[in-house]
């Protein structure tokens, strides 16, 4: 049997997974009444309440098992407790573009980033052009709107 892939995360982030999960759960049993209501109604084949709350329903089985799974494949990462001269899960990097433009990241999992918060994926693709790189190194990131150049100014764990 294969082993499942671990998924990493910031300990905010499987906080906030915990909460979702906790959310979602407690909205089963408004759902299985809104079926009954809709039940009650008579002829199943053209009643749109029962349908609607069936596939509602089914919407939150479905997400509720994601999460239970993202959950149970979680790897938490302290970056306080990280240190080093490469780009790594959780690193924080200071970075200046072609334009002389600083931007600054912290690198998190899919379901924590967000780059207007500074906080970018480690599976996007300036996220995979960082990890494993130093202080002082150039990369390369193809965009939708053409090649970007960064240079690596500062690593923080922070």
């Amino acid at each position: 049997m294969a082993t499942a892939e671990k998924v990493p995360m910031l300990a905010e982030g499987h906080r906030k997974l915990n909460e979702d999960l906790k959310r979602l759960k407690g909205e089963r049993p408004e759902i299985v009444e809104a079926i009954e209501a809709a039940r009650a109604h008579g002829d199943l084949s053209e009643n749109a309440e029962y349908h609607a709350a069936k596939e509602r329903q089914g919407q939150i089985e479905a997400t509720i098992a994601d999460l239970e799974d993202r959950l149970s494949r979680a790897m938490i990462i302290d970056p306080t407790t990280l240190s080093g001269d490469k780009v790594v899960f959780g690193a924080t990097v200071t970075l200046v573009d072609e334009d002389d433009k600083k931007v600054k990241y912290q690198l998190v999992g899919q379901t924590e980033a967000d780059a207007k918060d500074g906080r970018i994926s480690y599976n996007s693709p300036l996220g995979r052009a960082l990890i494993g790189r130093q202080k002082g190194e150039e990369v390369e990131v193809s965009t939708p709107s053409g090649d970007r150049y960064y240079e690596i100014k500062k690593i923080e764990f922070i």
